[in-house]
């Protein structure tokens, strides 16, 4: 075991994971798809934003899977069959003839894939920094937040020069050359990883961690307020990050180069959100950076509602990544500190099907406001500003439950 950790370097395995989450990050990028891809198959939005939401929807599944077998030490069996049927999926989707094949491939094989290297990635590394999870767990999911922001402008420029199935045959490929290469580098965490020189008594988590699988932590209350907290917390940046394109050239009149500019410039938010929170919540505490994230979500839509400009767009981009990233960041630490790391697959697998659940919803919510309201997406942001409200509610009363418990 000493041997193993002695030989062991986090900080490549941390890279190569996230080079993982880059390729499976593209689904980030999907409203730079949607239209060209409604357009060339004559296939309406609401159709093609179903492949959207499939492929999120699904991931609970394979996260389980995937936590079931890093638990079991095989991390790097789901890191790197996920990242190949993800690229896999991609790459067949450039052959669809029919929404059913768009779901299969896109929706289903892609989707299944994403989960299996999400869960092996995020939770094999996160147990290899228990001196720094929040910066850990920011930087393995900045690679999912990250990855729009090369997708979404190759993407846009292959569609443009070619055709928009083309554009996937081509991101397919590459896809699964780069995990190919991650693959050499993926080393499984060491039962009880400590870094040289760090021991638990220098954490800043004061608690006990005390290691609870699935069944003890369904039997928890703050199961369900985390599951609900995540489910709010991601709504509203599940919605930008598949309507982006759409809302900047059908509310505020951009090109379409200009949109894919916005998308790249949202993933690049989201990408920094997600170090930036998870470091942030490192120092103030998990629920006390939730309150500024919700609450800048609730100031990001009004900017998006009363500076019908631009630069409102812009201003609303931004902070909504920012956000997005920071949820996707400080939820998996959370959940270790609440239930300890010998689980964490599985238990992280579980709560993110509160994530899953607005993935399904969000995206075909707000393409349906989108058809019914003649391009205008205002609804859609009062109901965002609206769910935002209610994350924060139950964040206080997440806190409130905590302080209970330790007073007692």
């Amino acid at each position: 075991m000493e041997q193993q950790t002695r030989n062991l370097n986090r900080w490549l395995v941390l890279i190569a994971s996230t080079s993982i989450l880059l390729c499976t990050g593209a689904i980030y990028a999907f409203s730079v798809f949607a239209g060209p891809l409604s357009a060339a198959k004559n296939w309406s939005m609401s159709e093609v934003m179903t492949a959207f939401a499939i492929n999120s929807a699904v991931g609970p599944i394979p996260m389980i899977l995937g936590g079931f077998l890093t638990d079991r030490g095989l991390a790097k069996w789901s890191s790197v069959l996920g990242g190949l049927l993800f690229g896999l999926g991609f790459f067949l989707t450039g052959y669809v003839t029919s929404p059913l094949m768009l779901y299969v491939t896109y929706g289903l094989l892609s989707g299944f894939g994403q989960g299996l290297a999400y869960s092996g990635c995020l939770s094999n590394t996160i147990k290899l920094f228990p001196d720094k999870k929040g910066l850990a767990s920011g930087i393995i999911t900045a690679g999912m937040g990250g990855a729009a922001i090369i997708s979404a402008p190759i993407g846009n420029h292959l569609i443009e020069r070619f055709d928009v199935l083309y554009a996937f045959q081509i991101l397919g490929c590459t896809y699964i050359a780069v995990v190919i290469v991650a693959s050499f580098f993926i080393k499984v965490a060491p039962a009880n990883y400590q870094p040289q020189g760090w021991t638990q008594a220098h954490s800043q988590q004061n608690a006990p961690v005390v290691n609870k699988n699935w069944q003890q932590m369904l039997q928890t209350p703050y199961f369900y307020l985390i599951f609900f907290m995540l489910g709010t917390g991601a709504f509203s940046g599940l919605m930008i990050a598949s309507n982006a394109s759409s809302i900047g050239q059908n509310m505020f009149g951009l090109s379409s180069v200009a949109a894919a500019f916005y998308v790249s410039l949202y993933s690049l938010s989201n990408c920094a959100g997600r170090v930036v929170w998870g470091t942030v919540s490192d120092k103030l505490g998990r629920n006390r950076t939730l309150d500024i994230i919700f609450s800048v979500i609730i100031l990001a839509f009004m900017a998006f509602l009363f500076i019908p400009t631009q630069a409102g767009f812009a201003i609303g981009i931004i902070a909504l990544g920012l956000c997005f990233g920071g949820v996707m960041g400080v939820f998996p630490p959370m959940v270790m500190e609440n239930y300890g790391p010998i689980h964490q697959g599985v238990n992280y697998g579980i709560i993110f099907v509160g994530y899953s659940s607005a993935a399904f919803f969000a995206p075909k919510l707000t393409a349906d406001i989108l058809v019914n309201n003649n391009g205008s997406y205002t609804y859609a942001f009062y109901i965002a500003i609206a769910v935002a409200f209610v994350g924060l509610a139950l964040n206080m009363i997440y806190k409130f439950t905590k302080q209970r418990q330790s007073n007692n």
